[in-house]
């Protein structure tokens, strides 16, 4: 698309009011361009305002290099991984720069696992990386712990995820609202404008209140506007199993591939996804999966050291078990257990499975934890779990036949199953799936409870390609004029993913995208 006039002009505009957008539009305010930063949805905040704003950091840049080159399994580029692993060195100093707004106290690993320590928390940050792979010492998390007069709730009332979210997004959204960068919420970026021959980005075709506009940008344009975790036909063309649910952001529908892809964009990492098994609502209107309880993550060879009961287990159509539930990261890896294909039977049997627990694991804690940043939606699950039995999303039964025949699984295959896991547990050992044994809890207290889990993903990886300058890189190899890319759209992560590693990559590229693109 070319046009001669424009609606308006600005420097540099950037789509997608996440916190990659919020850091780009800031920092090329900061270098001197007059930026607009607009968003599709009618709040801010993106996806990652519902994640636990924990900001992966490291200290030695080779190490962390290291790590990642290996755990990216040669799909991603040395210099796109080297300046990742740089930028990450110096996240905890600039996320405490810029806490300073608005007095936020900000801890590292070590400082807030005292703080969690002293009050009796459980749920300690992993002081390294996710799996025992050379440089895993390097890296630790950054966290806002509090900020003094915020309540969540009261400014961004429809962020439903963790607390840590909402604390690590205020801190940006200050620093926006202090250099008046002008924000456009419900205003969604429909089409690139550029030069027919040359593929110079020139500016933005918008929408706002189903009236659409066109945006110059001087400088060029940053999309940030996240993956398309809320397309089912992306999904189903890029994934091989279907369905996977999200669990969260609905709007994220690859609005920003699709732009980048019209001007020649190459695509990387498009099957990666980062998630776990998680439950639908009984609701049809409920647009989201919702995922089991967040397990503290534990490191392979110190299995030993879990201590956290999980109170379930998984078993397939059949009624039988296949995995360990309790992976060292399961809300990352937990996903792709469920993508078996069997083909004598031609159909996914694990998709669903089935989450089956006792009542005293019903009694633990809350089995699942619903996600979602958009205005009129918001999902609290229970305490004790009675709500969503209430619901019909789990069911309950007095005895495990009768169970079974409400999950309609084989009663005596899923008798079997029960009885093994329960001799397993009485042996202090999970002998076939290599599940920590301080996490095994049996199942024999009636009522039994049971429900259907899908595949289901916090977010996709995968996007248009950029270079170590954050510039998208076209199908042979050349960069896009004028075009960049922040966050989740094209993310380096192309195998493993690091936990906080999309919270960190969201800061290193805003800043990397937000200052090259004002520098035009």
């Amino acid at each position: 698309m070319t046009i001669s006039k424009f609606d308006e002009s600005y420097d540099v505009i950037v789509a997608g009011f996440g916190l990659a957008g919020g850091i780009a539009a800031l920092n090329a305010t900061q270098a001197g361009a007059k930026t607009l930063l607009i968003e599709k949805a009618p709040v801010p905040g993106g996806l990652s305002i519902c994640s636990y704003g924990a900001v992966r950091s490291a200290r030695d840049p080779q190490e962390a290099f290291t790590y990642l080159k290996t755990t990216n399994d040669g799909r991603t580029p040395d210099d796109v991984l080297r300046v990742l692993a740089e930028g990450m060195c110096g996240l905890e100093t600039y996320v405490r720069q810029l806490g300073r707004i608005n007095n936020a106290v900000i801890a590292n690993s070590i400082e807030e696992n005292a703080l969690r320590e002293k009050s009796g928390d459980p749920y300690r940050r992993q002081i390294r990386a996710n799996y025992p792979l050379p440089g895993t010492n390097t890296f630790y998390h950054t966290t806002v712990i509090d900020i003094p007069g915020f309540d969540s709730r009261e400014q961004y009332p429809w962020a439903n995820g963790a607390p840590g979210g909402p604390k690590l997004f205020k801190i940006v959204h200050d620093h926006l609202l202090q250099h008046k960068v002008e924000i456009r919420l419900a205003t969604p970026a429909l089409q690139l404008i550029a030069d027919p021959v040359t593929r110079e980005v020139h500016g933005v075709r918008v929408s706002t209140n189903g009236v659409e506009r066109t945006i110059e940008a001087r400088r060029g344009v940053v999309l940030a506007c996240g993956g398309f975790e809320g397309n089912a036909d992306m999904k189903a063309q890029f994934f091989e199993n279907k369905p996977v649910l999200n669990a969260a952001a609905h709007m994220n529908n690859g609005d920003g591939i699709r732009m980048a892809q019209h001007l020649g964009a190459e695509l990387w990492h498009m099957w990666h996804m980062h998630g776990a098994y998680g439950f639908k609502h009984t609701d049809p209107d409920y647009p989201y999966g919702i995922r089991v309880k967040r397990m503290p993550d534990w490191f392979p060879g110190e299995a030993d050291k879990v201590k956290v009961k999980m109170a379930w287990i998984l078993v397939d159509q059949s009624g039988e078990r296949f995995m360990s539930e309790y992976q060292p990261y399961t809300q990352d890896t937990g996903v792709r257990q469920l993508a078996h294909f069997d083909p004598v039977t031609q159909r996914f049997p694990r998709n669903p499975s089935f989450l089956i627990c006792d009542d005293e694991g019903r009694q633990m804690y809350p089995l699942g934890k619903a996600t979602s940043n958009d205005e009129g939606i918001r999902y609290d699950w229970s305490d004790d779990n009675l709500k969503e039995v209430e619901l019909g999303i789990i069911k309950c039964a007095q005895s495990l036949p009768e169970l079974a025949q409400l999950l309609g699984i084989n009663t005596g295959t899923f008798e079997q199953s029960i009885a093994r896991w329960n001799a397993l547990c009485a042996r202090g050992g999970d002998a076939d799936f290599e599940r920590p044994a301080g996490s095994m809890t049996p199942i024999k207290t009636p009522p039994y409870y049971g429900a259907a889990v899908w595949p289901t993903l916090s977010n996709t990886q995968g996007g248009p390609v950029h270079d170590a300058q954050q510039r998208i890189i076209d199908v042979y190899g050349k960069p896009i004029p004028r075009l960049y890319s922040a966050g989740e759209l094209g993310s380096s992560f192309g195998h493993l993913y690091l936990s906080g590693g999309n919270i960190a990559e969201c800061i290193v590229t805003g800043r990397i995208a937000g200052c090259n693109v004002a520098q035009q």
